[in-house]
C-alpha cells in the first residue's frame, strides 16, 4: 500500500517518534544462548549484549517491541541498529555482519509499519534508520600520554557509516537518524557518508541528528562555544 512521503505528512501533523530500544530489550533478560540463536550457536566469542544481532537471532522480539511503540501511538519507529557499524561490532568480532544486520533490522521495522498501515491507512507510519556514534571518537585521543593518537580516523568512520547506511536503505528505511552523537566529527563523517550515498543513488531522504551533551559546559566535542548542538535538529541533505 502506497503512503505519502514523510515530508508531505509532516505538513499535515506532528509526527511522534518511538523511545529507546535497549531498555525494552533488557526486559526480556535474554541469555547468551538466546542472543546466539541457532545460527551463531558455535560462534567463538560471547554475544550477550549485542542487541542489534537480535534482529537476526530473535526477530519476533524486535517486532514485538516495534509493535508496542506503534500501538502506543508512534508515527516513526527506529531500526534496531544503534551499534550496527563495523567499528562498534568489532567488540563482538562481528564486523562483517554490519550490512546484513542493518538490512534485516530495516526489513523488520518495515514489516511492522506496513502491518499498521493496512489497519489504519489514513495514519501512515515511517521507518527511521538508526545510526549511532560508534564506540570510538575521532576528536580525542584515548591515550592521555599521546594526545595526537586516534583510535579511529574520519575515513574509517565514513567507510563504516557507508556500509551501514546502504544496508538501512536497501532494507527500506525512509529517513535516517544520526543519534546519540557525542562527537561532532563523528557526526560529520556520518553526514558525509550519507550525502555521498544520496548522490550515487539519486535520492534525497530526510536526515535527523540527535546530539548528546558530554559535560557541564553544554557542548559536544569540537563544538564551538557559541554553537550549541540542538537535540533532534533536522538537516536536509541535497
Amino acid at each position: 500500500m502506497l503512503k505519502p512521503a514523510i515530508n508531505t505528512e509532516l505538513e499535515k501533523r506532528i509526527l511522534v517518534i518511538d523511545g529507546a530500544m535497549g531498555t525494552m530489550v533488557q526486559r526480556y533478560k535474554l541469555s547468551e544462548a538466546q542472543f546466539r540463536g541457532e545460527r551463531f550457536k558455535n560462534f567463538p566469542h560471547d554475544l550477550k549484549g549485542n542487541n542489534d544481532l537480535l534482529s537476526i537471532t530473535q526477530p519476533e522480539i524486535i517486532k514485538t517491541i516495534h509493535r508496542e511503540y506503534l500501538e502506543a501511538g508512534a508515527d516513526i519507529i527506529e531500526t534496531n541498529t544503534l551499534n550496527s557499524n563495523r567499528v562498534s561490532l568489532s567488540d563482538y568480532h562481528m564486523e562483517d555482519m554490519a550490512y546484513e544486520i542493518n538490512l534485516a533490522a530495516a526489513k523488520l521495522a518495515n514489516e511492522c509499519t506496513n502491518e499498521f498501515l493496512s489497519k489504519t491507512p489514513d495514519k501512515p507510519r515511517y521507518v527511521a534508520g538508526s545510526i549511532g556514534p560508534t564506540t570510538k571518537t575521532a576528536s580525542m585521543s584515548p591515550d592521555v600520554d599521546n594526545p595526537g593518537f586516534r583510535s579511529v580516523t574520519f575515513d574509517d568512520l565514513v567507510l563504516a557509516y557507508t556500509e551501514q547506511v546502504n544496508g538501512l536503505l536497501d532494507g527500506g528505511a525512509e529517513l535516517l537518524l544520526i543519534e546519540t552523537i557525542f562527537d561532532t566529527l563523528n557526526a560529520k563523517a556520518a553526514i558525509f557518508a550519507i550525502s555521498e550515498i544520496f548522490k550515487k543513488r539519486g535520492i534525497n531522504l530526510p536526515v535527523m541528528v540527535s546530539g548528546t551533551i558530554t559535560d557541564a559546559s553544554g557542548r559536544t566535542l569540537r563544538a564551538r562555544p557559541s554553537r550549541r548542538f540542538s537535540i533532534r535538529c533536522h538537516i536536509s541533505i541535497y
